[in-house]
């Protein structure tokens, strides 16, 4: 069945009931050209208490909906006017918890944000630098662009998160590839013998296939990559070989996924935490 995502716009004062059934009937057309109706019926526990929802509040289900939202965006705007959606949720949203406790902690004009939601500005940040909304038509080829697109739309909240940032410092993948880079530093004997080939016979990384090798280094690279696998067995995760300056592959696979940094265009993400204080206040006045 193909990913679906629906949002609820309740325009009425806080329930009372502790319990929220939704009953949604769901009609669509499968690949096979059969058409179907689905029913799902929900119930989601219900507060009184607007503080308590914010504590609640599941970020992995606000970044899968607001990715899906903003790729079916993407395909009839511009992507500056998508990111920019997506930039202007925080301080909406923000505004409305800050309103809560501004008199009560004499906060001034400091950004508050509840617990739940402390990592969401940074995946909206990384959402803009992804693959699938990154820059401008012509930075990411329509293929890329597509897949990409096509994986937010469809994978789980667990798995999305971990293809739009990873928070482990001791590795660096997006939840399909690792990527094994390759300092000036390391010594040429030890990079032969992980890799099995000798880099002045293999100029093109690219087409290097990682494979244990007889020797102590490969067996042991070869036993993390198997551990990195174990951690999530829903997909075998490639790994992709990029040489420190061997550009432009260094600055696609590597640059472009430390989200925190400033990149070409982009924002880092201490320049995008005072867009978005910056923004907040102007929704306060």
């Amino acid at each position: 069945m193909p990913p679906f995502v629906i949002g609820l716009l309740l325009f009425t004062i806080l329930f009372t009931s502790v319990v929220l059934v939704s009953l949604t009937t769901i009609r669509y057309t499968p690949s096979s050209g059969e058409r179907r109706i689905r029913v799902h019926t929900a119930a989601a526990p219900m507060v009184t208490d607007l503080g308590e929802m914010y504590r609640q509040a599941d970020t992995g289900a606000i970044v899968s909906m607001l990715a899906r939202i903003a790729v079916e965006n993407s395909l009839s705007d511009k992507l500056d006017s998508v990111r920019q959606q997506l930039q202007l949720k925080l301080p909406r949203s923000l505004k409305e918890y800050r309103n809560l406790y501004v008199v009560q902690h004499r906060i001034g004009g400091r950004l508050i944000y509840p617990e739940s939601l402390r990592y969401l500005p940074l995946y909206i940040l990384a959402l803009c630098k992804s693959l699938a909304l990154r820059g401008g038509y012509a930075d990411v080829s329509l293929d890329e662009r597509w897949a990409a697109g096509f994986s937010m739309m469809i994978l789980p909240a667990r798995r999305l998160l971990d293809e739009v940032v990873t928070m482990e410092p001791d590795r660096i993948d997006d939840g399909f590839t690792f990527l094994v880079w390759l300092g000036r530093m390391l010594q040429p004997e030890l990079m032969n013998d992980i890799l099995g080939v000798s880099l002045s016979n293999f100029p093109d990384l690219s087409k290097i296939q990682l494979r244990e090798c007889d020797n102590n280094h490969s067996r042991n690279f070869m036993a993390v990559l198997r551990t990195l696998r174990e951690r999530d067995s829903s997909c075998y995760q490639l790994p992709r070989v990029v040489r420190q300056g061997e550009q432009p592959r260094e600055g696609f696979l590597l640059l472009s996924n430390l989200v925190e940094d400033q990149m070409a265009e982009t924002s880092s993400y201490m320049d995008w935490i005072l867009q978005i204080h910056r923004q907040t206040e102007l929704v306060m006045m």
